[in-house]
């Protein structure tokens, strides 16, 4: 079956919904053949290079309570912090310095840091590198706010959706959370002009099959530039601390759909890959990931932005290693690269 799925996709180029069941429910009979079409596919586009981001997360104070996040707002463990603006000008001098071309502001939904702030920095990092492309993921605003974020400088945003399925997101989230809110968001930040990334997490508590498929199937209608998932990994101090952890094969097998749905989306291999799996990050891009983000977070609050347990961000993960990084992905018979990676729909 799956020789036939894929013999389709040849002719097609597309996946629908009986065909991503089947891969889903037969993941590993199909993984095999599945990743050899996505890499096949990922190369075309790509030519076996691998783009690299910059990650600071900035702030871990967070207003909402997911269900699943080590930085909920009810999580009194939590050491919280916030970066100043000078921190925060130092690691992307240092990520310059280094080559990047992209640098992603990562926080929680911080309601003690201004929007203007933010602006202020998108401004910043344009006159430090103008040539960089500057990335937010900062969760939900008004549109507004993401118009103001857009004019001063900022070139994409992540917004993951989590899981499309209303159900199961009011499993996931506290009742004032809405998914037809951070829907709408998505929307509002695509009709600006931003290139937009979604995502979900994969192995999440109560998730179906079915869940998957319409995740999926939103994306389909979506149509990012980027797309990020991760296997769920659990925090001991949150509701779902007694969950299992999601599965790194399953993980890849979706990046793999992904990349016979979306060829020219950015599709990174997550951190969570790699803290499940010593070798998660490899097993990402030859499941046809093509994008890195290693941590250039200042080395004293990394491990404060603990989404889950365990999280890897000091070895590899870490931005000043980012030679070694280069080994290991030549290793593969991949490159890394510095440049900024835009999607584009053009051949």
């Amino acid at each position: 079956m799956i020789d036939k799925i894929l013999r389709d996709y040849d002719r097609t180029h597309t996946l629908n919904a009986r065909d991503i069941h089947y891969i889903l429910e037969h993941a590993e009979e199909a993984s095999e053949p599945l990743f050899e079409k996505a890499r096949e596919v990922s190369d075309r586009h790509f030519h076996k290079k691998i783009f690299v981001r910059g990650l600071i997360e900035f702030s871990n104070y967070c207003r909402n309570n997911c269900f699943y996040c080590g930085i909920r707002h009810d999580n009194a463990e939590v050491e919280r912090y916030r970066l100043s603006t000078e921190s925060m000008e130092a690691a992307v001098k240092s990520g310059v310095a280094m080559g990047f071309k992209t640098f992603v502001l990562q926080g929680g939904e911080d309601p003690d840091f201004s929007d203007d702030l933010l602006a202020d920095w998108v401004r910043r990092i344009k006159r430090i590198d103008d040539e960089a492309a500057v990335t937010l993921s900062v969760g939900e605003r008004p549109k507004s706010v993401y118009a103001m974020w857009k004019e001063a400088g900022a070139d994409r945003f992540l917004l993951r959706h989590e899981t499309f399925d209303e159900a199961h997101y009011g499993k996931l989230h506290p009742r004032a959370m809405d998914r037809t809110r951070r829907i709408r968001c998505l929307e509002d930040l695509k009709d600006l002009g931003y290139q937009v990334g979604s995502g979900f997490m994969v192995g999440s508590p109560y998730q179906t099959t079915e869940n998957l498929v319409e995740d999926f199937l939103f994306l389909k209608r979506l149509q990012p530039a980027m797309v990020g998932i991760g296997p769920y990994v659990s925090h001991h101090a949150t509701p779902f601390k007694d969950f299992p952890n999601g599965s790194v094969e399953l993980t890849a097998v979706c990046i793999a759909i992904l990349r016979l749905l979306f060829p020219k989306a950015n599709i990174p291999s997550t951190t969570a890959m790699q803290t499940l799996a010593k070798d998660g990050r490899n097993r990402g891009i030859l499941a046809g990931a093509n994008v890195f983000m290693p941590n250039l977070s200042p080395s004293a609050v990394r491990r404060r932005y603990a989404l889950y347990d365990h999280k890897a961000a000091f070895a590899l993960e870490a931005a000043e290693n980012l030679e070694e990084l280069k080994d290991q992905i030549a290793s593969l018979g991949y490159e890394i690269v510095m440049n900024r990676g835009d999607y584009t729909d053009k051949e």
